[in-house]
């Protein structure tokens, strides 16, 4: 018997070319961008952090800047996650997933 993995069709389509790496000044930038974007998520710990011990609850003026600093930072995070992890490479064409 024929192996059918080993046979290619005349249907079959080339693979698509693989991306191109991603600069080191792009990477770079990324990882600065968001160690910028963490400095609102930390204030906003901070900010919320002492409301929360002086009071008891988040001040209801206040409550909304924390939401927006923290939004800010989970950003700044996911910005410097991305840069590190890069690209995902496309699998080899005679691999199995």
């Amino acid at each position: 018997m024929s192996n059918p993995d080993s046979q290619q069709g005349a249907s079959a389509v080339p693979p698509p070319p693989p991306p191109a790496p991603r600069s080191g000044c792009l990477t770079a930038f990324m990882v600065i961008s968001g160690v910028i974007l963490l400095l609102p998520g930390l204030c906003a710990l901070l900010f919320g952090g002492a409301s929360v011990i002086d009071g008891g609850k988040i001040d209801s003026d206040i409550a909304p800047l924390v939401f927006l600093g923290l939004v800010v930072g989970i950003g700044g995070v996911v910005l410097i996650w991305a840069a590190i992890k890069g690209r995902k490479a496309p699998p080899h064409p005679g691999t199995r997933p």
